[in-house]
């Protein structure tokens, strides 16, 4: 007996020596930043891939997963913006186009992490114009806010939409860095914390600190083979889309008018005595080494916040993300700007680092969408998903465990229509694509009160991965595209787009759904 009740206190001793601690919830670093296409990165590959000047978004990659199919769910900013907060789609949240506002009471994943114990902090580019809720400290820019000495608002001084703020010295993307640093030293250190860095960077004007003027100088950037595509008679396109030469013609106007709304880099520009294609050549010449040199200051600052957390002892239990709102035109198609399901456009370049789970060097293929980025929060933060996400996590596709039942195709929906870039909604799978540009202004704001003829695209991105041939009356796809309207129909009303509010749309589809 005596020797019964020494094992067994042995055995409760050896209990309690080897029983784990529970794991401190891991910290979370969200970096974004403002069309930051993925042909500007490096690792993408692509033409522009041994000219960018990216080591730090190198370094996050060889050390966790790089992202091959993450799309947005709506190619411009604000909505993009309010689906990674919400994740929902744009009809679900009601942020369709860049005027709407997200009201302080709507949910966020911002507040379920501060209900849950997270320290939460938002610094940079908001553009949501109301005053961010679920936050602990917030200190953002006035709307798209400005390059050079920018205003930031804090809760001590904000006003919603534009007014408000204080002038911070300084390049922006420096500046928001340094703002992110501050609060993470000043951060009570008890806490977990879910952090949002958002850069203005590299929105139009595409502006860059003094240390990268130099950069590629005498450089001869590559062009893409549709850099010289002036209209639909070669590719079939169903519309005009925003080309370059409208770029050229900013340019030119800035370099007139020193009040212009863009104040763009290098000017004065000039295009005397030019052809239509050595003009194109010498708009793109410029936006692309002024889009890289903007790009490698994001990618000093991810660097210095990358060294905080190691100096700080916290690299290892952060799970660090750098991602871009939508990806961007950098003349493929004749075209700069975004807003098109076309893949420069749709794709959402991102990477993401979490030692303890992911595996350096991997590349993930599965299809991820925006709506899916708060679901992934919270998995990491053992919080159960809330109601009001439509996404899921993709916390086991990060660790190349794709989930049964994990989407084959995704469903788009543009809706700031304007006559050169329509109102769109579409599907894409794992190799084919199918635009429809319904046209209808559907009295949203901004948008251009001229309705277009509503027209289809589609695309086979195996054999077409440029998207240079509209292949919709090709014979060879028939079956291909009956099946995939179909498809489409029903993961519009599975996401729940119902058109309920716009009646015309029902006519629309009716007319043009063969």
């Amino acid at each position: 007996m005596r020797n019964i009740l020494l094992l067994f206190f042995a055995l409760l001793v050896i209990q309690g020596c080897t029983q784990k601690t529970e794991a401190p919830k891991p910290n979370i670093l969200f970096i974004l930043s403002d069309d930051h296409t993925s042909q500007a990165w490096g690792i993408y590959g692509g033409i522009l891939k041994d000219i960018v000047h990216t080591p730090n978004i190198g370094r996050l990659a060889e050390e966790g997963a790089v992202l091959d199919n993450c799309f947005c769910t709506n190619s411009i900013c604000t909505p993009s913006r309010a689906t990674i907060l919400t994740g929902q789609y744009s009809h679900r949240n009601g942020i369709y186009t860049l005027s709407e506002a997200m009201e302080p009471d709507s949910m966020n994943i911002a507040k379920v992490f501060q209900k849950n114990g997270y320290q939460t902090a938002i610094v940079g580019k908001w553009h949501l114009k109301k005053e961010p809720s679920g936050f602990d400290y917030y200190n953002v820019l006035p709307g798209q806010g400005r390059y050079w000495n920018p205003v930031l608002k804090t809760a001590d001084n904000w006003e919603d939409y534009y007014g408000g703020g204080v002038e911070h010295k300084g390049f922006s993307t420096d500046v928001i860095a340094g703002l992110t640093i501050d609060w993470l030293k000043s951060r009570d250190k008890t806490k977990p914390f879910l952090m949002m860095c958002h850069f203005k960077a590299t929105h139009e004007p595409f502006d860059f600190p003094d240390r990268y003027k130099d950069l590629l100088e005498g450089v001869e950037i590559p062009v893409p083979e549709s850099l010289y595509d002036f209209g639909a008679e070669t590719t079939g396109r169903t519309f005009s889309g925003q080309t370059l030469d409208a770029l050229k013609e900013r340019y030119l106007e800035n370099t007139r008018n020193p009040k212009f709304w863009a104040k763009y880099p290098e000017l004065p520009f000039s295009v005397d005595g030019l052809d239509s294609i050595a003009q194109r050549k010498k708009t793109y010449q410029k936006l692309v080494k002024d889009f890289i040199r903007s790009g490698a200051a994001i990618d000093d600052n991810i660097g210095r916040l990358l060294d905080y957390l190691e100096a700080e002892g916290i690299a290892d239990n952060t799970i660090v993300i750098y991602t871009a709102d939508q990806g961007y035109f950098l003349g493929e198609h004749g075209f700069f700007d975004k807003r098109l399901i076309y893949e420069e456009s749709l794709r959402m370049p991102f990477v993401i680092r979490y030692p303890k789970e992911i595996k350096g060097g991997s590349r993930i293929d599965d299809i991820i969408l925006n709506i899916d980025f708060a679901a992934l929060f919270a998995d990491y933060a053992n919080i159960e998903k809330p109601k009001f996400i439509q996404g899921e996590s993709f916390r086991e596709n990060l660790k190349g465990n794709t989930p049964k039942g994990w989407r084959k195709s995704m469903y788009y929906r543009y809706w700031l229509h304007q006559t050169n870039r329509p109102g769109h909604f579409g599907i894409r799978n794992e190799r084919y694509k199918l635009a429809f540009f319904y046209g209808q202004h559907l009295n949203m704001p901004r948008a251009h009160r001229e309705n277009t003829t509503p027209a289809w695209e589609f695309y086979d991105l195996e054999k077409d991965p440029h998207e240079l041939k509209n292949n919709y009356n090709n014979p060879e796809y028939s079956a291909i595209i009956s099946e995939m309207k179909k498809e489409l129909l029903a993961l519009k009303k599975e996401v729940g787009d119902s058109d309920e509010k716009f009646p015309e749309m029902k006519s629309v589809i009716a007319d043009y759904w063969e």
